[in-house]
């Protein structure tokens, strides 16, 4: 099937990709082979085959070489001074198609098309048959859930959209296409629903990404804070996900999500603060169980930021807060410690840290065995050898934990981070400085915002209409509105009255 196709339809952030004309290059097929040799540096793997009056060129190891050898190379061998217009009638290819653009063409042979060209013709033909080097889809590996989609998006672009389109079955999808980075190339994918994402939120990313000159994109974690709109905070501003589902999730809302070739990572924005700690399987339990998992993780960052700087303020500065009860019991823990707690503590969380990264870093079941083991063998000899006592040890124990349950990776590592500042204030001023951190920490999300979007919504600034869907999950009757965030052209999911 012949698919027409312009190089001007995509949206290509690089100085040098300007159209050139085959008129004011080529005449012929050994001047089209001296100038790929140029622009290629002379590369090894650029092969040259010749059959006929065609002259084929494409990567090595970049296209499908039994789809090579047995829809291009045998059909091509039956016949003799072919046209531009047999070729395409020749080849049982789906992805064809035709361009006077030279640099358009190059930039295809290197992503795994074969370029064909017809002495005499001032066209290239574009087959498409890359490499299937690609990882099959499976589980995703941090974003795990019991009930719902078990699929993860891996690292072919076209691969992901599809996983999107396949449950997003509208043609109110809109795909647009973006090629970033001046070495690398790389494709990047726009997806929103048309009628329903706010064409402001829309037209903002299009600048955003139409802004960027780089010189190599990589990843879509790379491009998440090229895009952020504050770049110097550390709370993330979008989601990193990958999920379909929760991409699908967040499209019907009227979010706008953004793919990279080669990540196995989506861009789903904008996201509030209060949606990292959401999960898709809040919406597949009953809404009691989704209320009380998210009050959980709620208070469990509460707890793995302050608990462990709350112990320090007390037993440094504020002895009174103590119950009486516990006195004796802390003090014979720390009897033998002759460090002051402000050490002791930030001592036992950087062993944490320390434990998780290693266990990061390992193979699995290595990792998973040095973190256990090392936990306790190091904690155990700690108390022992009298460099802290046992209730610290329960209370940061309890802190790492509770970071476990932010179904965000990004907004995870964030709080293993900001412990520590806590920690330090409260070790120093007690509990004014922990009071300090927790307000200078509010006033910075206060000021934030999501693709221009308020950071803190639907709290600051208040739409008490959004909040039946944040803290807690109301009955899917309470929820038939969509949230405010992004400003969606339809506000309504559904009829409320049809839903029991």
């Amino acid at each position: 099937m012949f698919r027409k196709g312009n190089s001007k339809n995509h949206h290509i952030n690089n100085n040098d990709n300007q159209e050139t004309n085959l008129d004011s290059v080529l005449d012929s097929s050994s001047q089209l082979v001296d100038y790929l040799l140029q622009k290629c540096h002379q590369t090894s793997d650029l092969k040259i085959l010749t059959i006929s009056n065609l002259t084929l060129f494409f990567i090595d190891n970049q296209v499908n070489q039994s789809e090579f050898n047995l829809n291009i190379i045998r059909r091509l061998n039956n016949q003799t001074n072919y046209k531009i217009d047999d070729v395409i009638n020749v080849i049982s290819v789906g992805d064809i198609e035709k361009s006077s653009d030279i640099s358009y063409a190059l930039l295809s042979v290197l992503k795994g098309s074969v370029c064909i060209y017809t002495n005499g013709i001032q066209e290239l033909i574009l087959i498409k048959i890359p490499s299937n080097n690609n990882r099959s889809l499976s589980k995703p590996e941090n974003e795990s859930q019991v009930i719902g989609s078990q699929v993860g998006f891996n690292e072919s672009l076209s691969t992901n959209v599809s996983l999107i389109r396949r449950s997003l079955a509208t043609p109110d999808l809109k795909n647009e296409f973006y090629i970033i980075g001046r070495r690398t190339n790389t494709g990047v994918s726009v997806l929103y629903i048309e009628g329903l994402a706010s064409n402001d939120l829309v037209q903002r990313m299009r600048e955003r990404l139409s802004s960027i000159d780089i010189d190599g994109l990589l990843d879509s974690a790379e491009l998440n804070q090229l895009i952020n709109d504050n770049s110097l905070s550390i709370f993330p501003q979008m989601l990193l996900t990958e999920r379909p589902d929760r991409v699908c999730h967040g499209l019907l809302n009227g979010k706008i999500t953004v793919l990279v070739d080669g990540s196995p990572m989506a861009i789903l924005c904008p996201l509030s603060f209060i949606e990292f700690f959401e999960s898709k399987e809040d919406y597949n339990v009953r809404w009691p169980i989704a209320s009380f998992v998210r009050l959980l993780r709620i208070t469990a960052v509460f707890l793995s930021v302050f608990f462990t700087a709350l112990y320090v303020a007390a037993l440094t500065f504020h002895y009174e807060v103590i119950p009486q009860a516990l006195l004796v019991p802390l003090g014979e823990s720390r009897s033998r410690v002759p460090f002051p707690p402000l050490f002791e503590a930030i001592l036992l969380e950087f062993i944490i840290e320390l434990l998780r990264e290693a266990g990061a870093r390992l193979p699995t079941k290595v990792g998973q065995t040095m973190g256990i083991v090392g936990g306790i063998v190091i904690g155990t000899a700690a108390v022992q050898a009298g460099f802290t006592s046992n209730i610290l040890i329960i209370i940061v124990a309890l802190g790492a934990l509770a970071s476990f349950t932010t179904p965000s990776y990004t907004m995870g590592s964030l709080i293993r981070v900001i412990r520590f500042p806590i920690l330090i204030l409260a070790g120093f001023w007690g509990f004014y400085g922990i009071m300090f951190g927790f307000c200078f920490i509010m006033i910075h999300l206060l000021r934030l915002t999501t693709l221009g979007s308020p950071y803190m919504a639907p709290f600051y600034p208040p739409r008490f209409k959004d909040w039946v869907d944040s803290i807690v999950r109301l009955p899917f009757r309470f929820i038939y509105k969509r949230q405010a965030l992004p400003r969606p052209a339809d506000k309504q999911k559904y009829n409320p009255d049809e839903v029991n």
